[in-house]
């Protein structure tokens, strides 16, 4: 049984910074694509970062780039997004997401419960 278990979320004043952690379990973690998307209130899902599993090749959204930074360690079975340079506009549930294949290719297979991140004007 796939479990995938986000952490790291919270407020945070604009300008600031959060790191957000997922930890997953009952996979091959290395065979596995990993990735961020992000659902605000209101509004569709939207993809943020994906790393695949070697770690050296990354994807990014457009309203991230620059700002972001997704990294995996494989023996910990732990993928982070560093999020710099937070804007209000960056609020929202973030979901860790894995599939064995590139998720741009199409909805990943397993999904966490997903973290609030709230960033304060």
């Amino acid at each position: 049984q796939v479990q995938l278990v986000e952490s790291g979320g919270g407020l945070v004043q604009a300008g600031g910074s959060l790191r957000l952690s997922c930890e997953a379990s009952g996979l091959t973690f290395s065979n596995y694509y990993m990735a961020w998307f992000r659902q605000a209130l209101g509004k569709e899902r939207e993809f943020v970062a994906q790393i695949n599993w070697s770690g050296g090749l990354t994807s990014y959204g457009n309203s991230v780039k620059g700002r972001f930074t997704i990294s995996r360690d494989n023996a910990k079975k732990t993928v982070a997004l560093q999020m710099n340079s937070l804007k209000p506009e960056d609020t929202a549930v973030y979901y860790c997401a894995v599939d064995l294949r590139t998720v741009l290719a199409g909805t990943p297979r397993y999904w966490g419960q997903g973290t609030q991140v709230t960033v304060s004007s």
